[in-house]
């Protein structure tokens, strides 16, 4: 009898001992549990934060908290709509009159052109006139405008089909794009030495005009200093995402005039397989 107790009673020991050895660790998935619920929550609350920023019209405090987001939360179930808003911040600051970093204030001087002001500062006529929300080219002596100094260039990855607007190291914009079949786009390293509004397509000889249905061009053209390629429009914006063309980097049209406002001539484009 006291034999089966003491059996009985080393068997309680050994279940009870078993089950504090194994209660740290599932006390230890509870606090992880916990914690990343807490992180979730101050990450929904970040995301909010950026959210009000953004309608209040704080464009630049809205940046610094998505781009906070971005960085320390990619797992983060929204982190797609982050990436977006972000991307949508960045264009309305650059197209704004905010003072950032990248930006100066120019007084009008005798002789200044928004020409060579474009050409003085780096930056395009279309990017001034927008940021200063001017109606023509006309300017006038003491006139403070708004100049972006910041220096923009192109990566695009066709394996992916996309052109990622960055300006120094920083990604402002990915673009959805198409580029050449059978890996007919050039990979290397490139400059900007083209630009045309609605350009005209030599397609093999033949002279293709800017408002026929046949030019494949769209509304845009930035061509390389390799000739015959470049960066443009599309008639045919359902390929976009496709390799289809005949080797250039092919974007939606609103995309292809929204990059072309920014990128001055001699812009780098890296492309890479």
């Amino acid at each position: 009898m006291n034999k089966n107790v003491l059996m009985i009673g080393g068997g309680v020991v050994l279940v009870i001992a078993i089950l504090l050895l194994s209660w740290p660790k599932y006390r230890t998935v509870v606090s992880d549990e916990a914690t990343s619920t807490a992180e979730g929550k101050s990450v929904q609350a970040l995301y909010e934060e950026a959210n009000a920023l953004r309608k209040s019209g704080d464009l630049v405090k809205a940046k610094e908290v998505y781009q906070q987001i971005s960085g320390q939360y990619a797992d983060f179930n929204k982190i797609e709509d982050v990436e977006n808003q972000l991307a949508d911040v960045n264009m309305k600051i650059i197209f704004s009159n905010a003072p950032v970093a990248e930006s100066t204030v120019h007084e009008v001087k005798s002789g200044d052109t928004l020409g060579k002001l474009a050409s003085q500062y780096g930056t395009t006529v279309e990017l001034i006139k927008i940021s200063n929300n001017l109606q023509s080219d006309t300017i006038r002596l003491g006139q403070k405008l708004r100049i972006w100094q910041g220096h923009f260039n192109v990566f695009v990855d066709k394996s992916q089909n996309v052109l990622f607007l960055k300006n120094g190291d920083e990604v402002l914009k990915v673009y959805k794009v198409s580029t050449g079949s059978s890996n007919s786009t050039p990979v290397g390293k490139f400059k900007i030495t083209s630009k045309l509004i609605d350009p005209v397509w030599f397609n093999k000889g033949i002279v293709v005009p800017s408002d026929s249905p046949q030019n494949v061009l769209g509304s845009r053209w930035m061509g390389f200093d390799m000739p015959g390629y470049g960066i443009h429009g599309t008639i045919e914006p359902e390929t976009i995402g496709q390799q289809v063309t005949a080797g250039c980097v092919r974007m939606r049209n609103a995309d292809a005039e929204e990059v072309y406002s920014l990128l001055p001539l001699g812009t780098e484009v890296v492309i890479v397989d």
